[in-house]
């Protein structure tokens, strides 16, 4: 790729950086004061709901005093499942909410930086725009994931939509890869055949789309170790704002001392850097993807745990897999010692559930009970 030189008019440059400042400073202040407003939402009437709630039930286990205590148990448990689950959906809104104001602050990098690397004639600039190009698309489609992933399940898709975001997170780590391959060719060229690059443009530029990615950095933190998707487009950002600082430095050394060979050199190591952190995310969606055990809990654990019960003889052919990067899922068969009634081994059964939620983290169980089954296979995994 060749980018001809041009010279720049002066008065041009100028107009341009003060129109990109005041943009920049409109978007920066609509992100600050969402983030403000999220911030101070009232809780009160969200207290005097659960307090109504709480009232109502306690009336309604006075009405009904006959229920036995294990049925009162199995209820607390569902509303405590159920506010587990709505808390996690306000916080998905949130971050797709912020995922959209990062993606139009990104776009604005990107024009700024296109304009100044064609009028510095500077690579690591250009790339940085490309670089900037790819995320503010990969953020866009994580935003579109996220708000489709809160699709209710159906007969159909009977897991609901959370892989979309898994498959988003996969496809933004591939393409960020993709595009540092692909600066690495555009670098090799500069170093065969250096050109001269305006340092100071480049400076000024690169100083815009620092603060910029700072800026939606600080936006995306909270969210990143709730959210492999937000993770993702995190990634992006700091990558973003390591090559900015990384072109600021390079700059002042062209400006100053017309050290060109810098300007590749720095495309480089930006994209090795890229690369180290995107491929975490990568081989985690493919873990999940590929319905892998996750890494955090050990099968022979929960071998160990359920058959420390006194009324099971064995569990074997266990399944355990995530559906997302939030929700395990396990699927097993339990045999028991002795020919037992319905209700005992409903009993049997919470205790294994307890066990599995409380050591193991896992909420969704989906356990078959038998006595004396599955004769001459009952390895762990069922590889039969």
């Amino acid at each position: 790729m060749r980018y001809a030189y041009h010279s720049p008019d002066r008065d041009g440059i100028v107009v341009a950086h003060n129109a990109a400042k005041r943009n920049y400073g409109i978007i920066k202040n609509q992100i600050l004061g969402i983030m403000k407003n999220k911030n101070h939402t009232p809780i009160h009437d969200k207290h005097n709901h659960e307090h109504h709630q709480h009232h109502q039930h306690n009336e309604h286990n006075h009405k009904h005093h006959e229920h036995d205590e294990h049925s009162h148990e199995n209820h607390h448990s569902h509303h405590h499942h159920g506010h587990h689950h709505h808390h996690h959906h306000d916080t998905a809104n949130m971050s797709t909410r912020k995922l959209l104001w990062v993606t139009l602050l990104n776009l604005s990098i990107t024009l700024v930086q296109v304009v100044g690397g064609i009028i510095a004639n500077s690579l690591a600039l250009l790339s940085d725009a490309l670089h900037n190009l790819g995320d503010s698309s990969a953020i866009f489609i994580a935003f579109l994931a996220g708000k489709r992933s809160k699709k209710s399940p159906d007969q159909v898709h009977t897991f609901g939509y959370k892989r979309i975001e898994i498959l988003a997170a996969l496809f933004n780590g591939v393409v960020l890869i993709a595009i540092c391959i692909y600066l690495f060719f555009e670098a090799y060229e500069r170093f065969i055949n250096p050109q001269p690059i305006k340092g100071l443009i480049m400076l000024i530029v690169a100083t815009f789309g620092l603060l910029a990615n700072l800026i939606s950095v600080i936006v995306l933190s909270k969210d990143k170790e709730h959210n492999l998707n937000v993770r993702a487009a995190y990634l992006h950002l700091m990558g973003d704002t390591l090559s900015s600082v990384a072109v600021i430095l390079g700059g002042i050394a062209i400006w100053q001392w017309e050290i060109y060979w810098l300007d590749p050199l720095i495309t480089v190591l930006v994209g090795i850097y890229i690369i180290y952190h995107t491929w975490d995310v990568v081989k985690q969606t493919v873990d999940i993807l590929m319905q892998s055990k996750p890494s955090n809990i050990s099968l022979v654990e929960i071998k160990q745990s359920v058959e420390n019960i006194k009324d099971i003889d064995n569990i074997h052919h266990v399944h355990v897999w995530k559906l997302d990067d939030t929700q395990t899922h396990i699927e097993a068969h339990v045999n028991l010692k002795n020919n037992v009634d319905m209700k005992t081994m409903m009993q049997i059964k919470s205790k294994v559930e307890d066990i599995l939620k409380t050591k193991f983290h896992i909420q969704h169980t989906t356990l078959q009970f038998g006595y004396e089954c599955c004769a001459g296979n009952k390895k762990l995994i069922n590889n039969g």
